[in-house]
């Protein structure tokens, strides 16, 4: 609680205070040291609390494509260097979870787990012979869930739940998102990845989903020595998809696997509306394969996303949206998305969104990295009222959309800096376009119906209009204009402010003589119209 509510009051001075007294480039110039000692802070202390707050340190470490390397560098260890528990506790935790001796239920397990997480730890292990037999395969990765990790939970999302109940008074913030709603979505899924059973079946869920790709793997559930607790996996350990020396080593394309796994993404975002919500490097290897070249293999299924068949159409037609550079199409699907408040003024944010596409679109991460930074400062200044005061808002169902595809980015950027996300992009839309799917044929259909709804009520809205011409009671809006006037207003309220301000002030300085009470008293209302001129953002 210390630390988000330093955070936040450190973001506020320096980012809104400063700014707003004419020390925007003082701010600016320190950014980046600010952002890594806050980083390196925070480091310390999701590795010492460990349980959620190491997710979200997972997370930053893996947007390599906005956060300057010399950020993500000061998480990169909360990724899979998490302290490990004694073994002495988890055995404890697999006999008490599986009900009978460890000594039964595996022919051998190592003491030193293969991996330390967050919410629990792996080691590698043999099953007995006769589950072996059965299976086709001995060795296992065994997953225990860390003793009293609900606790820890419980406790991380009660900090979180004030914290979001502090960015709901935020205006800037509650504006476009509802921050509760949110840490409740966030809160759901984290009590669902400390259940094995439910991820067992997300495991076995998502492999069915990709029975016929051999690109993408699963490991093998077995459930005889798995509980809510305890989870074990056939052992899938490959090369770690960040590892791009040991790819080259391999004879992998970097680059094709970044392509592989933007399509895969795709697949289960658009197709498949059951995916992977925790993606990042720790949880996707890279198993070479002398048929396919190299197949994706998932593993730690416990954060996983469902679109409804509502909001994949409406994605859908997104990705149609951007991958034919179609502003007005951008802005429908967003609308439709929930993203886009119907109440917003959509003619200024075409024209921006089709400057976007004219300019940017089809660039990569390192492409527009080479892009002179006094272009992108003018086009984001040009746009940036329009932003500020757009009705958008970052629906509660979309946490764990936005989190997957941010994590997919960054690791696309980690494999390949050159990578083009708009190349794999494209062709995808092509395939949905062309048919891929029984969901893209019902999408399809929805739209038909769609369409014949609004024609048969075109001529009743066509017949409307024609009476409001003849009224008189048509306007027209110009938002470039309405967007200056805004601002004219705005400027004169401060100046009106500014004259009462010093009007109050002289007059509390002349009385001081006379009658120090009135003086006071004028002297001390003169300091709302001043709060006016510096802080309007405030008194609006």
């Amino acid at each position: 609680m210390r630390f988000a509510a330093r955070a936040l009051a450190q973001a506020w001075w320096f980012e809104l205070v400063l700014p707003r007294f004419g020390l925007a480039r003082f701010a600016a110039r320190g950014r980046i040291r600010r952002l890594q000692k806050l980083a390196r802070r925070f480091h310390d202390l999701a590795a010492d609390l460990g349980g959620l707050m190491i997710k979200v340190g997972q997370f930053l470490s893996s947007r390599l494509d906005i956060l300057p390397p010399e950020i993500t560098r000061e998480l990169e260890g909360l990724q899979d260097e998490v302290a490990p528990e004694s073994f002495a506790r988890i055995v404890e935790q697999i006999e008490r979870e599986l009900g009978i001796p460890l000594d039964r239920a595996f022919a051998s397990i190592e003491t030193e787990p293969i991996a330390a997480a967050s919410l629990g730890q792996a080691h590698r292990a043999r099953l007995s012979p006769g589950i072996a037999a059965d299976l086709g395969f001995e060795q296992v990765v065994v997953k225990v869930l860390r003793p009293g990790i609900e606790q820890i939970v419980e406790v991380d999302l009660a900090a979180l739940r004030r914290v979001g109940r502090w960015l709901s008074r935020v205006k800037l913030v509650n504006r476009r998102a509802d921050a509760p709603a949110l840490v409740e979505e966030f809160a759901t899924t984290s009590l669902e990845e400390i259940d094995y059973v439910h991820e067992a079946i997300n495991v076995e869920r998502f492999a069915g989903d990709f029975a016929d790709d051999p690109r993408v793997g699963t490991p093998v559930v077995v459930w005889e020595r798995s509980a809510r607790r305890v989870l074990t996996l056939s052992d899938v350990t490959a090369i770690k998809i960040s590892d791009v020396a040991a790819l080259q080593a391999a004879g992998i394309d970097p680059n094709a696997v970044a392509a592989e796994l933007a399509r895969a993404t795709f697949e289960q975002i658009f197709v498949a509306g059951f995916f992977h919500a925790d993606p990042h490097p720790g949880n996707i290897f890279v198993t070479p394969s002398a048929e396919h070249g190299f197949t994706l293999t998932y593993i730690d299924f416990g954060m996983m996303g469902e679109i409804t068949d509502e909001l994949r159409t409406g994605l859908q037609q997104f990705i149609f949206a951007v991958a034919a550079r179609d502003a007005r199409g951008w802005v429908v699907a967003t609308q439709r998305l929930g993203v886009l408040l119907p109440s917003a003024d959509t003619v200024e944010l075409e024209r921006a969104i089709t400057a976007l596409f004219d300019r940017f679109g089809g660039m990569g991460v390192a492409e527009l990295t080479r892009i002179d930074p006094r272009e992108l400062e003018q086009f984001a200044l040009q746009f940036s009222e329009l932003v500020r005061t757009l009705p958008f808002q970052l629906p509660e169902n979309y946490l764990l959309l936005v989190r997957t595809i941010s994590l997919i980015s960054g690791v696309t950027s980690a494999l390949n800096r050159d990578f083009n996300m708009w190349d794999a992009v494209d062709p995808f839309a092509r395939t949905l376009l062309n048919g891929g799917g029984a969901s893209t044929l019902r999408s399809v259909g929805r739209e038909g119906v769609a369409i014949l709804s609004a024609l048969a009520r075109l001529p009743q809205r066509v017949d409307a209009l024609a009476t409001r011409l003849d009224r008189g009671e048509l306007a027209t809006r110009s938002p470039e204009v309405e967007q200056r006037l805004r601002v004219l207003d705005g400027s004169v309220r401060r100046a009106t402010s500014a004259i009462l301000f010093a009007a109050l002030l002289i007059g509390g300085i002349l009385l001081r003589p006379s009658d120090e009470v009135l003086s006071w008293v004028l002297l001390g209302a003169s300091a709302l119209p001043l709060l006016h001129v510096v802080l309007p953002w405030r008194l609006r």
